[in-house]
């Protein structure tokens, strides 16, 4: 009994599909299953969060202190921000990491030991910084 309900439902479901794509359905009173249901409601998604990024230096020596510092846009004040470092094709998240202030900015101490040209980056609230580079001598 289940099975044939299943066959009048799809049945139905087909000739609901006929009858929206049919001649009627070009004029401006059709009804998209797709479409917002609100009158006013735009097409436009949100707009995507980003993050940017500086270093107080462009050379350090090892374990030196140094500030990395950026502003985020389209996030919540108090998200999480994170530092990650390349280390051979991988990101690796350091254990630095700040919550954005109530003016969309962040400002972290950071001190790194491995010797040569660092790629960094800020990651937090599904948005990532271009990459700075910072030498350690």
């Amino acid at each position: 009994m289940n099975r044939w309900k299943l066959k009048y439902v799809s049945v139905a479901g087909i000739a609901a599909v006929a009858v929206l794509t049919g001649p009627a359905a070009t004029g401006a009173a059709a009804v998209s299953p797709h479409a917002p249901h609100a009158p006013g409601a735009a097409a436009t998604a949100a707009p995507r969060p980003t993050l940017t990024a500086k270093a107080t230096v462009s050379s350090v020596r090892a374990w030196q202190q140094f500030r990395m510092y950026g502003v985020s846009h389209h996030m919540r004040t108090g998200t999480r921000v994170t530092l990650q470092q390349k280390q051979g094709k991988r990101w690796v998240s350091l254990p630095a990491s700040v919550n954005t202030t109530r003016s969309a900015t962040y400002n972290m101490r950071v001190k790194l030991g491995l010797k040569g040209r660092n790629a960094l980056r800020i990651v937090g609230g599904g948005a990532i910084s271009p990459v700075v580079n910072v030498t350690v001598r």
